[in-house]
């Protein structure tokens, strides 16, 4: 592979805020709800770049002939790897799709085919695009895809913010993550806040099921979250995975480990949640054995539900 841009690159990054700004220049997209993912294609060659420049491409083997079929023969393309069902967007879905089997990541490449929104264009043959306004990138990138098919995507955008205004409260329940707003004349900075972003945002109280270590050793990285289900039948209530909470700031990781009663990153140990009257326990082990990769999981132990729930 030879191209303008070679990866890993870091792709750009945006800054959250609580409402849909509204300025001259401004365009407006909708924020999808999967793994951001830069395509590089030279030729018959593809690789999947992930935000952390890990590469995704054994992972959604589906891509590969589309992308070869629809994308510019060379090219580099900022996207969004999502999974859509009749429901709108499965984030929880997407995350299964990452496995060490092969004959499990065939399988679901089937049952749970990923799909690929593209919405910005960083090098064509040998063009580096980046120094370019956004507004020239977006135009080539409209003229390259606009007749792409399933499961690659274009996506929409928009200079009405009562448009984005409208995305944001509409798209909600279809599993879309909020809005981004991008400058019209912005040029691509990498791993550079230089985006905005307007997220949807809810309250409420979860469990701590378990935590990743940070990958520079240095306190919590990551926690497993959860809540119990309602059932309908006389089961007793069980623990459901609802997602992780991360992005943590480096002075943030060392006390949510403290917080947590956590004393060595990687070593088993025993961690106990109080969740309002509910007591749950859980044991934290190590998956796998390598030395270099102290990888914790939460493995549920046993659980005590006083009468009454909330």
């Amino acid at each position: 592979m030879q191209l303008p841009v070679m990866p890993p690159i870091k792709p750009m990054l945006a800054r959250a805020t609580t409402t849909v700004p509204e300025a001259d220049g401004l365009l407006y997209e909708p924020k999808w709800d999967g793994y951001r993912c830069v395509v590089f294609r030279d030729g018959d060659e593809v690789e999947l770049s992930s935000r952390g420049q890990k590469s995704l491409t054994r992972y959604f083997p589906e891509l590969i002939d589309p992308i070869r079929a629809q994308l510019p023969r060379r090219c580099v393309v900022d996207c969004e790897v999502v999974v859509v069902t009749p429901d709108g967007l499965d984030f929880d879905l997407l995350g299964q799709r990452i496995h060490p089997a092969e004959s499990r990541i065939e399988r679901l490449s089937v049952e749970t085919p990923a799909s690929l929104v593209a919405f910005d264009l960083l090098a064509l043959d040998e063009v580096d695009l980046r120094p370019m306004a956004f507004i020239e990138r977006r135009g080539a990138l409209v003229s390259l895809l606009a007749d792409v098919i399933p499961p690659v995507h274009l996506s929409p955008v928009t200079d009405d913010p009562e448009v984005a205004q409208d995305w944001f409260r509409r798209f909600e329940g279809a599993g879309f993550d909020g809005v981004m707003a991008k400058r019209s004349d912005g040029v691509y900075e990498e791993d550079k806040r230089s985006l905005t972003k307007v997220k949807h945002r809810h309250s409420i109280d979860v469990v701590v099921a378990g935590y990743r270590p940070h990958k520079s050793g240095d306190g919590v990285g990551s926690m497993m979250l959860g809540l119990y289900d309602r059932p309908e039948d006389d089961r007793a209530a069980s623990l459901q995975h609802v997602g992780v909470a991360s992005a943590f700031k480096a002075a943030q990781r060392p006390e949510l480990a403290e917080l947590l009663g956590i004393t060595s990153m990687g070593v088993r140990r025993h961690l106990t949640t109080l969740e309002r009257d509910r007591l749950v326990d859980y044991e934290l082990v190590q998956r796998g054995n390598r030395k270099d990769s102290a990888e914790i999981v939460a493995a549920f132990v046993r659980a005590r539900q006083p009468k009454g729930t909330w």
